[in-house]
C-alpha cells in the first residue's frame, strides 16, 4: 500500500515533499494530471470528473490514501466525492480507501482552530480586523471557500482571493523568474488596491505557488507572513494515519511519479526546488 498525491501538475511536488520528510519511510506515488492542467478555469463538473479518474489511477497503482495537493480539486471536488462516489467505490474495491485535501489543514492554520470549531455569533463590534489575502487560481477564488470556512471560525479575519488566472501556467511552462514575478507583483498590487492597504498575512493557494514562494516574498511587504499549506497538510496527514490505521501508508520507501502528459524529465523550476533531476513515468 502506499500514499497518493494527486495534482494538475508539478505543483503537489510541494506537498509531496513535505509529506516525505514527515513520512520518509512511507511508499507514495505521485501523479501530475499534465494532460489536462491547469484545473484553475474549468468547470465544476470536468474538475470532478478529472479528479476522480485520477483518484482511481492511484487507487488502481495501490494507493490507499489520496491527497489531493491541488486547491481547485480540493475546493470544487472533494465533497462531491467523498459523499456521492467514495462509499460505492470502497465497497467495489474491498478495502479502505479515501481521499483527503490541503484546504481543511490549511484554514486550521490560518484561523489556528480546529476544522470542527465555529465560533459564537456576536453582535460585539471587532477593534481591529486580521486582513488575510489568498492567492489562487479562478476556480477556487470562484468557489470562495476560504472567505466562507475562515468567517464561520473568526470574526476578527477579513479575508480577500486574488485570481491568478495564468500563474500555475507559467510555473508549469518554466517561464522566467522576472515574468513571474512581473506577474506576481501584478497580482499583489491589484489585491492591495481592492483592500485599500496591503494584506497582514498571505496564503499562496495553490499549490504550484509553493514552488515561487520567494517572488511572492519579494512582492509582498518585507516579513509578511506566508501561510504553508504543504507543512499544514504534511502535519495534518501525520495525525489521521495514526488515529486510521486502517490506511497502510507502506514502510518501503518507494518514490514513484506519473504523469498523464509527456513522461520524461521536468522543468529546470522543479528541478531547483526538488533539489535534484525529475522525470516522470507515463500514468
Amino acid at each position: 500500500m502506499a500514499i497518493g498525491v494527486f495534482d494538475s501538475g508539478v505543483g503537489g511536488l510541494s506537498v509531496h515533499r513535505a509529506l516525505v520528510d514527515r513520512l520518509p519511510q512511507a511508499d507514495f506515488l505521485y501523479l501530475a494530471d499534465q494532460a489536462n492542467a491547469p484545473y484553475g478555469g474549468k468547470g465544476g463538473e470536468e474538475i470532478v470528473d478529472l479528479t476522480r479518474e485520477g483518484c482511481i489511477r492511484l487507487f488502481d497503482q495501490g494507493a490507499s490514501l489520496v491527497i489531493l495537493a491541488c486547491n481547485t480539486a480540493s475546493a470544487i471536488a472533494l465533497r462531491r466525492l467523498q459523499q456521492t462516489w467514495l462509499p460505492t467505490y470502497r465497497q467495489s474495491l474491498g478495502r479502505a480507501v479515501n481521499v483527503l485535501g490541503i484546504i481543511v489543514p490549511t484554514i486550521e492554520a490560518a484561523t489556528g482552530l480546529p476544522w470542527e470549531h465555529e465560533a459564537e455569533r456576536r453582535g460585539d463590534k471587532v477593534e481591529r480586523l486580521d486582513v488575510l489575502g489568498v492567492f489562487s487560481t479562478p476556480g477556487t477564488a470562484r468557489s470562495r471557500v476560504y472567505e466562507i470556512e475562515i468567517d464561520k471560525r473568526r470574526q476578527d479575519v477579513a479575508v480577500f482571493s486574488e485570481p491568478c488566472p495564468d500563474l500555475a501556467g507559467m510555473i508549469e511552462a518554466n517561464a522566467a523568474p522576472q515574468d513571474l514575478l512581473a506577474k506576481i507583483t501584478a497580482h499583489v498590487l491589484a489585491l492591495s488596491q481592492r483592500i485599500g492597504r496591503m494584506p497582514d498575512r498571505a496564503i499562496l493557494g495553490c499549490t504550484h505557488y509553493e514552488l515561487v514562494a520567494d517572488l511572492f516574498r519579494q512582492a509582498l511587504p518585507a516579513g509578511t507572513p506566508l501561510i504553508h499549506q504543504p507543512v499544514a497538510t504534511a502535519e495534518a496527514v501525520v495525525r489521521y494515519l495514526a488515529q486510521h490505521p486502517e490506511y497502510d501508508p507502506g514502510k518501503s520507501g518507494l518514490r514513484r511519479f506519473l504523469t498523464t502528459g509527456e513522461p520524461g524529465a521536468q522543468n529546470d523550476l522543479v528541478k531547483a526546488f526538488w533539489g535534484a533531476p525529475l522525470s516522470f513515468d507515463a500514468a
